[in-house]
């Protein structure tokens, strides 16, 4: 079974967290969600969620990928050098890194989309160094793989299913959940 690690921030966008986790674990894949600094983590619309663990109790290389969700707090995952240390060792290792909304710029600034096809919110297109910027929902390059923002959850999240559990799985949930 492949294990992901989904890191919550204060400010997180709760759509795409939440649809991230769900999906995935719908599909039968391991999400342990880690806050940034508590284990209560309040999104950017006042939703609180309690994280798994905390980002220091875990031992990221145990996990198969990792998955970002954006938000207005995106700006704590980028300088938080435990985040770019973890994302770097993942695509080092040729492990799966993915990225929505915002959080496509957190890829950036680690130096993980300089030769990469990309999208993220439009509002960090200029932040960010790609090969390719497209403006389609999800883009996948490699083991890299980055969407738009809320409206493209559901794709991104059914894209990483397919990718970590293979397109049956992700076709059965799609039917399932009437996508």
């Amino acid at each position: 079974m492949p294990i992901v690690l989904v890191p919550l921030f204060e400010g997180f966008e709760e759509i795409e967290a939440i649809t991230i986790i769900d999906v995935l674990r719908r599909a039968g894949v391991e999400v342990t969600t880690a806050g940034l600094a508590t284990q209560t983590v309040i999104g950017a619309h006042a939703i609180a969620i309690i994280a798994d663990t905390l980002l220091d109790q875990v031992e990221a290389s145990q996990f198969d990928a990792i998955v970002l969700a954006g938000g207005a707090g995106t700006f704590r995952l980028r300088e938080d050098p435990r985040i770019a240390k973890m994302l770097i060792a993942h695509a080092d290792a040729n492990k799966l890194v993915a990225a929505i909304c915002a959080a496509p710029s957190v890829l950036s600034a680690a130096g993980l989309l300089k030769d990469k096809r990309a999208t993220s919110y439009p509002s960090v297109k200029d932040q960010m160094q790609v090969a390719d910027y497209l403006t389609i929902p999800v883009v996948v390059d490699g083991n890299v793989v980055t969407s738009r923002g809320a409206g493209t959850a559901m794709a991104f999240a059914l894209k990483l299913a397919e990718i970590l559990q293979g397109e049956a799985i992700a076709n059965q949930l799609a039917t399932d959940m009437i996508v």
